[in-house]
């Protein structure tokens, strides 16, 4: 992917919330807005953190930690099924949920 003649999508000063990545060899965590690379040091893999963008390169920018956060709990797209539900026999199971015409 070529970067030249785009604008980076952070500006210096601006704040966000990133998911640290990875830590580069220097030690610097590594999070990514919107595809564009930001190193972010004092941080380790996993970390969830507010930054502010203090330098904007080319192809990279850096950022100091605000604040560390909790990671935000999104709702699971599956379905969790209990150990006793898995368990109960079929006939069981389907006497739960009965056919109608009632729409």
């Amino acid at each position: 992917m070529n970067n030249e003649g785009q604008v980076a999508p952070v500006k210096m000063g601006e704040m966000h919330e990133v998911s640290i990545e990875s830590v580069g060899e220097k030690g610097d965590g590594i999070a990514r807005v919107k595809g564009f690379v930001i190193f972010v040091p004092g941080v380790k893999k996993g970390d969830y953190v507010k930054v502010k963008i203090t330098k904007v390169l080319a192809k990279v920018g850096f950022a100091e930690v605000v604040e560390k956060m909790e990671r935000p709990v999104r709702p699971s797209r599956f379905a969790t099924v209990s150990r006793e539900e898995m368990d109960r026999p079929a006939e069981e199971a389907s006497q739960q949920y009965q056919d109608s015409e009632e729409f």
